[in-house]
């Protein structure tokens, strides 16, 4: 479990984050939802630790994250995997080396263990015989299914996932969807997406936080959202072809 209290950022004279607090619950697909602009993005930048707010804590099944001291939070960011937006990969490097490079970085794993991990975690997200492609010979979800293998290559026990459906043409999303629901169940783990895909929320989000103005508008589950009567979050599940 991932546990926000009291989080506050400010940007200048901005106050972007304003005293949220939430859950996000382990073996869940836990929901960030909200408008551009609204914050949502710079609450998962806190999370991870790209940013750092003034006051409140970030706790990740006990370990507050802001008070730990470097090598400590290197240990917890271990057990992050993230999956970005545009993928992140390296284009450069081949399928194969983009899932190992965190194998390469974190573990003291030998070539022939690093490879055996990288094998099955594109056989877990389906895809086989593609080790030596390079990005810019595979599709856009095929990336986005290396970005999954590469997220869960050290075990991890949160999943950050940004906008993991952008890009993509409906029927590819929601294999993306799939895919990320049952590696949230097979390994038990805190899964975070940030997001405006409401098809995907209403097909797996279990833990939902509406995030509005900076502030946390509304936290339940999918099915109390129609009957929330909470006018923001309604006119933005509306706007989002709710």
């Amino acid at each position: 479990m991932v546990i926000i209290e009291n989080v506050n950022k400010t940007f200048g004279t901005k106050h972007v984050l304003k005293d949220i607090s939430a859950k996000l619950y382990k073996g869940k697909c836990n929901f960030i939802i909200g408008a551009s602009g609204g914050g949502k993005s710079v609450l998962m930048k806190c999370m991870v630790g790209l940013l750092t707010p003034e006051t409140g804590s970030i706790t990740f099944d006990g370990r507050d994250f802001l008070k730990l001291n470097y090598n400590e939070k290197i240990s917890v960011r271990k057990d992050i995997g993230m999956l970005f937006q545009n993928t992140a990969l390296f284009d450069s490097l081949s399928v194969e080396e983009n899932v190992a490079f965190p194998l390469r970085m974190f573990t003291d794993f030998s070539e022939e263990q690093i490879i055996e991990r990288v094998n099955f975690c594109l056989s877990r997200v389906n895809l086989v015989n593609l080790n030596k492609l390079f990005p810019s010979n595979i599709s856009g979800g095929q990336k986005k299914r290396v970005g999954i293998a590469r997220a869960i290559a050290l075990n991890p026990k949160y999943l950050f996932c940004d906008e993991p459906n952008s890009g993509l043409d409906p029927l590819t999303s929601r294999v993306i969807d799939e895919l990320i629901t049952d590696i949230t169940k097979e390994y038990n783990i805190t899964t975070i997406i940030n997001t405006h895909d409401m098809k995907s929320l209403f097909v797996m989000g279990e833990n939902i936080i509406f995030i509005h103005q900076g502030q946390k508008w509304w936290e339940g589950e999918k099915a109390e959202i129609r009957p929330s009567g909470n006018k923001e979050l309604l006119a933005f599940m509306e706007a989002s072809e709710f």
